[in-house]
């Protein structure tokens, strides 16, 4: 692995402030992050296995039912080391497929839309006691943000890294897991640049990169 981190960022389907954004993106200088869309990232065979992590932050409702991308996620993500991070409306991808159901970790996601969220809510985060390096020395902090009610991350393999108490939320808010031979990191957070510019949560999300990649 190169000592900078190559990083595919896969955006579509949903709006953001793409300069706050890659602001955060560019802060991280031991990363390389390419912005693309997930359906040319998964056509591009010859410079994907390039990259040390793929951080995802589309959003597509339903399964693929053909194409690139459903070749890809079915036959391909996870079966190398490449490391996986999914950021806030990334979790909502794919409703009840079992696929993305194991990537993430859970199964109650919003099935259908019919989830509520929230804006501009003061999110308290917690951080939990557990030695991990994503999370290690990092304070309880709090961020303004748009919250999720939907379920929790429930299997058992899942590392719970964060939580909050605030009740128009999902109660844990980042976590670890694996995915085949791919280290994931699931952070709820990170709607718009009131995340992205937050010091704490760029930390978190470097460090996801960081340690999915298996540079911790």
């Amino acid at each position: 692995m190169s000592k900078t981190l190559k990083v595919a960022v896969l955006v579509e389907e949903h709006p953001y402030n793409i300069m706050e954004f890659q602001h955060m993106l560019d802060s991280f200088a031991d990363c390389k992050c390419y912005v693309q869309p997930l359906d040319l990232f998964a056509q591009d065979r010859e410079n994907r296995p390039a990259y040390d992590t793929v951080l995802w932050y589309n959003i597509h409702w339903n399964a693929p039912d053909k194409g690139a991308v459903k070749k890809y996620l079915e036959e391909e993500m996870g079966h190398s080391p490449q490391g996986i991070v999914l950021i806030h409306h990334a979790l909502l991808n794919y409703q009840n497929w079992e696929i993305w159901d194991k990537i993430c970790g859970f199964k109650d996601r919003g099935a259908n839309r019919e989830f509520k969220y929230h804006q501009n809510e003061e999110v308290k985060v917690q951080v939990l006691p557990v030695d991990h390096p994503i999370t290690g020395g990092v304070k309880d902090f709090s961020l303004i943000d748009e919250t999720y009610e939907i379920g929790e991350p429930e299997d058992p393999e899942n590392t719970l890294l964060l939580s909050t108490d605030n009740p128009k939320s999902m109660k844990t808010l980042a976590w670890t897991r694996q995915y085949k031979q791919s280290r994931v990191f699931c952070f709820a957070s990170g709607h718009d640049e009131r995340a992205y510019g937050d010091e704490n949560f760029r930390l978190l999300v470097h460090r996801g990169l960081t340690w999915s990649a298996g540079k911790d």
